[in-house]
């Protein structure tokens, strides 16, 4: 009795590469990786803080390493990234509705950013008053 065996086309570590959707799919989940060192940047610099004005002082040189200011650079156009495709699946995974009518999807996307615009003012305003 011969086993019989299917051929089974190689694929490429990088066949993400190769279309569009793929790739900004690929890129939105290497981004919660950044959005990690983020939250993990902005702890230290809480602590750093609450340590007093030696250890604020600390942070501030670390922080001004050219290497963690490329890492925050590229955090920052992954955070983008992640917040454009995030506010974009919205009305894709919520069914809104107003008066028993669907809001339509622009409707959605546009709040979320009408949002973010108001609590970026708001916490531009707390920063610098």
């Amino acid at each position: 009795m011969t086993e019989v065996r299917t051929y089974r086309r190689p694929v490429s570590t990088w066949w993400w590469v190769g279309k569009r959707t793929y790739f900004v799919f690929v890129m939105r989940e290497l981004s919660s990786i950044f959005i990690a060192w983020f939250v993990v940047f902005l702890l230290l610099l809480v602590a750093a803080v609450g340590r007093g004005e030696a250890a604020y002082e600390g942070f501030l040189d670390f922080a001004a390493n050219p290497f963690v200011v490329v890492l925050n650079v590229v955090t920052f156009l992954f955070v983008v990234l992640h917040t454009v495709t995030w506010f974009s699946l919205t009305p894709k995974a919520m069914d809104v509705r107003s008066g028993g009518r669907p809001v339509p999807a622009w409707a959605v996307i546009a709040s979320q950013y009408v949002g973010l615009a108001v609590v970026s003012v708001c916490v531009l305003w707390l920063v610098t008053r």
